[in-house]
């Protein structure tokens, strides 16, 4: 007699999970320059994507945020060397011809000398937000976008709407470009301008657009239920006002431009205000979810590691943690040890999350 036994079910994580890990990946990157932890965050959110992403066009997203990453270090680097100054650094690289500028553009110059220490300041600067980039690509290529917008609470569904067409709209650009190319390769054509491939697109983008709008309407989007006017203005001022709480608190924390007392109150006042009107505001909205996505433990679980990994990068930040900032653009990196365990964690939803195909069976022989 034979036993089989599952490891683990297939089936997909709730996408507001992927999104939170990611956010917390992207809170990480934006509390540290050192190189070492911007590319330890790089390989983790790149490492995770390929251990959990599917099949779906949105997967290859991740690939065009890489090189978006790359593209957006090439311009800051090439703006920092035209317009750096002498007082960026004493080792001179290489001298440009400097081009002469009026006086009111006084203390501005273009070209000249281009000294190491900028350079290096530019690339780490550009490597930040590249890797933040990289992290907000790789929760679309893990997360479906459709079923993000059918996991939102209906108070915020127009709003849902509308951001999900707008996060859909780098992943479908990936999606019709490899189909074009395809196109080309098929037809002999093994070069093509950007002026071939741009007008396809565009015309794919309107396409799908249209499409979008006409299923969304059969399906009753914008249909709402009759409540008091009174009740739907105070419950989007209260969203609003939670909104503009949460954002105040959130940019507050990142940038240290308020006290912390200060930022977590207005982040508290926020959260409560929002959640208070969301709660009030969806009885407005008179659709249904077929098979709403349940949140289990490892939907909890990617949630935390994503927050184990920003709290650690804040925490470590906030008590002055050394190898977060380095003190000159020509010393060697150090490698805290605190906020690369805390990184670590967030390796977590390459094991905790459910895959999403079936697993291997593993027979068992018994007596």
């Amino acid at each position: 007699m034979r036993a089989v036994h599952h490891s683990t079910f297939p089936r997909a994580l709730h996408p507001g999970a992927w999104w939170l890990w990611a956010l917390g990946l992207a809170v990480a990157a934006s509390r540290t320059r050192n190189p070492v932890l911007l590319v330890l965050i790089l390989v983790i959110a790149g490492f995770v994507v390929a251990a959990r992403r599917g099949e779906a066009p949105w997967a290859n997203s991740y690939l065009a945020f890489l090189k978006l990453g790359l593209v957006v270090i090439g311009v800051r680097v090439v703006l920092q060397a035209l317009l750096s100054t002498r007082s960026q650094g004493n080792t001179v690289l290489f001298i440009l011809p400097e081009l002469p500028l009026p006086d009111w553009a006084n203390g501005v110059k273009l070209g000249g000398e281009v000294t190491a220490e900028a350079v290096i300041t530019a690339l780490y600067d550009g490597g930040q937000l590249a890797v933040m980039l990289c992290c907000i690509g790789a929760a679309n290529a893990l997360a479906s976008p459709r079923r993000l917008l059918k996991s939102l609470p209906g108070a915020l569904y127009e709003m849902g709407v509308a951001s999900v067409v707008a996060l859909t709209f780098a992943p479908q650009l990936v999606t019709d470009a490899r189909r074009i190319r395809s196109a080309r390769r098929l037809r002999g054509r093994t070069r093509g301008s950007f002026r071939t491939t741009a007008m396809p697109v565009l015309e794919g983008a309107l396409d799908r657009s249209v499409e979008l709008a006409a299923a969304m309407d059969s399906r009753g989007y914008g249909r709402t239920a009759q409540v008091p006017r009174r009740q739907c203005r105070i419950t989007g001022a209260s969203i609003l006002l939670g909104l503009l709480g949460i954002a105040l608190g959130v940019y507050s924390l990142l940038t240290d431009a308020m006290a912390t007392p200060v930022a977590a109150g207005a982040l508290v006042i926020g959260l409560i205000l929002a959640v208070g009107a969301m709660a009030i505001g969806r009885r407005r909205v008179t659709r249904s979810r077929y098979r709403p996505d349940p949140w289990a433990v490892p939907e909890w679980l990617v949630t935390a590691s994503g927050a184990v990994a920003a709290g650690t990068m804040i925490v470590a930040s906030a008590r002055g943690v050394e190898g977060l900032v380095l003190p000159g653009p020509l010393t060697v990196p150090q490698v805290p040890l605190l906020p690369v365990l805390g990184l670590l964690v967030a390796l977590a939803p390459a094991v905790a999350a459910p895959p999403l195909t079936a697993p291997v069976r593993r027979e068992v022989a018994t007596a």
